[in-house]
């Protein structure tokens, strides 16, 4: 990973919440659910979730100082991540009273309060040694005061990422939620006619650029998961024989075979601390979850039972297990203790659920499925025990929902129909709101979130 290193220098912020307050003053969120508020003390920014209409932050990011030809593309990439994550609304180019601004001076104030700007951001980048330094300053226009202040440093190689930092910080200090444009997503890239799709797996920025592909396209690859400790994967892979589950290093495109079994193996997790892997076992028509210890290779059974049990995933503190089940008759979402035994039912709703995931925030925790009902497929969120249940998009095939390494977003593919039809990844947040399309080269389906990098 390239390296990064941090100083920061946070000042007073008497009025951060004249320039922030309207970000998102009242998300509608149904059944009054508590998504969000903001963590950081300092900031003294409440995001209220509560009923009423949403408008974006007005924000100037003009391009930034220092070596031009970096300035000007890093600057747009913090428009970009800022605009894409719905909360920010980046000015036009054309109004900025500043064209270029970096960390070494003070902004056109009252120029930027003219154009309605709540926040704008100053950076100055350079090469030193290898690598590519940032410096920023995020102002508060309302008062002219300096709000945050922070240095970067990536490699040489890595002009985006710097710029996902630099949003980062802006977008964490003016709304209280943990960054997440730092962060990669792996996909199935699928090419070919319908019948005969080439499947690879392949990864990307989370907005969909540096697509970069990890497999050939020799076998079927399918439900690649990102560890949460390191950037690893777990996936299925579908040759000649019954499919099995393996690792492979995102880095080194090392691939290891996570044990052989006499049976189908699929729906591959890792535990939060990353050291197991939660998985299906198929036999002779059933399917039980298993844990197995990366380090020991040795796996214990979780469920029994004549049923199908699958699509498991952790809860944040590693204490409890969600999965999808027809034990009852008709597939659901239960949730168990980590070392299985008894599983207490928590969808009740119409239709089928499916494909659970447990959303990586401890303090506010959602768990995602996929919904079937009415010939639609849904997306949506629901808390631990069942109840907030929302669906947040549904369409002909939604399916497959993966975390932001904030809980606030979720990524899912949607497949369109016809003879030339194929999956597309879709962006959406807790709210709903925000909805967009992520750009792929060709269809895309089973994204998988990573872990913010290091």
């Amino acid at each position: 990973m390239p390296n990064l290193t941090l100083a920061t220098t946070d000042r007073p912020l008497r009025r951060l919440m004249t320039v922030a307050a309207r970000i998102a003053a009242a998300l509608t969120i149904v059944a009054g659910v508590a998504l969000a508020g903001a963590r950081d003390a300092a900031a003294q920014l409440q995001i209220t979730v509560q009923g009423g209409t949403f408008t974006p932050m007005p924000i100037g990011v003009p391009v930034f100082s220092g070596d031009a030809q970096l300035g000007a593309e890093v600057s747009k990439v913090v428009n970009s991540d800022l605009r894409m994550s719905g909360y920010f609304a980046p000015l036009d180019p054309t109004v900025h009273p500043d064209r270029v601004l970096g960390a070494d001076r003070m902004p056109n104030v009252a120029g930027w309060v003219a154009q309605n700007a709540q926040a704008v951001v100053g950076v100055t980048i350079s090469r030193q040694g290898g690598q590519i330094v940032a410096q920023m300053r995020l102002w508060d226009v309302t008062s002219g005061q300096e709000i945050l202040g922070q240095q970067f440093a990536t490699s040489g190689e890595s002009p985006r990422r710097i710029g996902h930092i630099v949003a980062d910080a802006v977008y964490s200090k003016l709304t209280g939620f943990g960054p997440f444009f730092d962060s990669r997503v792996v996909f199935v890239d699928e090419s070919g006619p319908k019948e005969r799709r080439v499947k690879r797996l392949a990864i990307m920025d989370w907005d969909g650029a540096n697509v970069r592909y990890l497999t050939r396209g020799g076998e079927l690859v399918l439900t690649p998961r990102f560890s949460p400790t390191q950037q690893t994967l777990a996936y299925m892979s579908y040759g000649e024989s019954d499919p099995r589950v393996f690792l492979l290093n995102v880095a080194t495109g090392a691939r290891e075979l996570v044990g052989q079994f006499a049976s189908m193996t699929f729906s591959p997790r890792f535990s939060p601390d990353g050291g197991t892997l939660v998985f299906s076992l198929q036999k002779e028509g059933d399917a039980n979850i298993f844990a197995m210890n990366l380090g020991s290779k040795s796996a214990r059974q979780l469920t029994q039972g004549a049923s199908i049990d699958t699509a498991p995933s952790y809860s944040p503190d590693g204490s409890q297990i969600v999965f999808e089940s027809d034990r009852g008759g008709t597939q659901q979402l239960y949730v168990m203790s980590a070392g299985g035994g008894g599983a207490n039912r928590i969808s009740f709703g119409s239709g089928r659920y499916s494909t659970p995931v447990w959303s990586p925030d401890a303090q506010s925790p959602l768990i995602a499925f996929t919904k079937q009902e009415g010939g639609k497929f849904k997306i949506g969120v629901m808390r631990p025990d069942g109840s907030g249940e929302r669906i947040l998009s549904e369409s002909f095939h939604n399916e497959g929902p993966t975390w932001s390494p904030n809980g606030r977003y979720l990524m899912f593919f949607r497949e369109s129909g016809g003879a030339g039809g194929g999956a597309s990844i879709f962006l959406v947040d807790v709210t709903g709101k925000v909805q967009t399309r992520i750009p792929t080269p060709g269809f895309a389906s089973d994204p998988a979130w990573s872990p913010l990098l290091k």
